[in-house]
């Protein structure tokens, strides 16, 4: 079940967090500051009280844009689906908060995540060279036309 994050949740999402980013991950701090901000969504997804993943989202009210803050699922429970239902949950959240596009960076050594937004509609609208430190490893800057994605949720329906 995805539902939304609690500051009750940070242990095990920085449990996640370090083991997704080991490199870089967010500190306890800055991700119980995006659990408590106004201007985002957090979600988790909640395996009968285990947290198997989680995604964030940023949104300024009466802003046109929204961002993908981060996205990880555990590694035990990756290849089920999970990072898309959690993408398309964000997805849906920046079109109620009436978003027509949606940013996000990737690491460019990360072909799967990459080929996940791809999926969705995501397309590459530029790089930020070295922007992940301590690896030097390249950012992808992606958008997607919110628009266009829920138009085409609604034909499929």
């Amino acid at each position: 079940m995805i539902r939304t994050a609690t500051v009750d949740d940070l242990v095990a999402i920085m449990a996640i967090e370090n083991a997704s980013f080991p490199a870089d991950a967010w500190s306890e701090q800055s991700m119980r500051a995006e659990l408590e901000s106004t201007h985002g969504r957090y979600i988790v997804l909640d395996d009968h009280g285990e947290i198997d993943g989680y995604a964030g989202l940023r949104h300024l009210p009466g802003g046109r844009d929204s961002d993908v803050q981060t996205i990880a699922v555990s590694a035990d429970a990756r290849g089920a689906g999970h990072g898309r239902a959690l993408l398309t949950e964000l997805l849906r959240t920046a079109a109620g908060r009436r978003a027509q596009e949606v940013f996000l960076e990737v690491r460019a050594d990360n072909p799967a995540a990459q080929g996940l937004y791809a999926s969705e509609g995501f397309v590459e609208i530029g790089r930020r060279p070295r922007y992940y430190q301590p690896d030097d490893v390249d950012a992808v800057v992606m958008k997607l036309d919110l628009r266009a994605w829920s138009a085409e949720r609604e034909v499929r329906a």
